[in-house]
This record gives structure tokens, C-alpha cells and sequence, in this order.
């Protein structure tokens, strides 16, 4: 059975250390396949252009099905003995949309914040 790949923009250090700490509680078990789409204009073959796989977490499941946001992040605490109660929580359905409520304002800052960082390197190299 293929493994749940989670895509993930490690081009931002603050996603790159959250991912990172769930790399490391996978170390031992190998459930979940990482992909760094943030240094790549590669859109992952999953029908998503680079900029939106940038702007949220993407988890593709087992099944192929194309999970975003805070569903992403449920997918992957599934998997992390330390962080299943988590995801049975946020899969409530009264915490659910608060989750997601929080989720989008925090994605939408980090990734302009990100963006912004990336161009400001890019005009330095170049």
C-alpha cells in the first residue's frame, strides 16, 4: 500500500521546522512519504500548481484523494503515536471549522511572508 505523502513548502523555515519535528517522530515508524515542493517549481504531479502547493499543506492519502489545510494536518497527526488524539480531535465536527478558521489566515501570513522572502533572496542573487 503506498504511504500518505505530505507536501510541504520547506522553503519557509517555519513550515520546514514544523514538517521537521514530524520527520523526525516518523523515523521510526516510516508511515508517511515527504516532498518538498518549496524549492521546486514542480508541481507534484497532483494537479496543483506550485503557488497554491505553496500557500497550504497538501497530503495526497493512500487512496490518491488530495487532502488541504487542516484535513492535511489530521492526515498526518493520524500517523504520529503522540499526535492521534489530535487528529481525533480536530475531527469533530464543532472543532473542525474552528480549526480551519484558524488555519487560513495563519496559512495565507505565512505564505505572503514567504513569498515575499523568496523574492527578496531572488533579487539579492540576481
Amino acid at each position: 500500500m503506498t504511504k500518505p505523502t505530505v507536501l510541504y513548502n520547506g522553503s519557509c523555515p517555519v513550515c520546514r521546522t514544523e514538517i521537521e519535528h514530524y520527520q523526525k517522530l516518523d523515523r521510526d515508524t516510516d508511515r508517511l512519504a515527504w516532498r518538498d515542493i518549496g524549492a521546486t517549481d514542480q508541481a507534484a504531479g497532483c494537479g496543483v500548481g506550485p503557488e497554491a502547493l505553496r500557500r497550504r499543506l497538501h497530503v495526497v492519502d493512500a487512496d490518491g484523494r488530495l487532502l488541504v489545510g487542516v484535513p492535511a494536518f489530521a492526515r498526518i497527526w493520524q500517523e504520529l503515536p503522540r499526535y492521534r488524539w489530535l487528529a481525533r480531535l480536530v475531527d469533530r465536527p464543532v472543532v473542525r471549522p474552528l480549526a480551519a478558521w484558524l488555519y487560513e489566515p495563519l496559512a495565507a501570513g505565512l505564505y505572503a511572508w514567504d513569498r515575499r522572502r523568496r523574492r527578496r533572496v531572488a533579487a539579492e542573487a540576481g
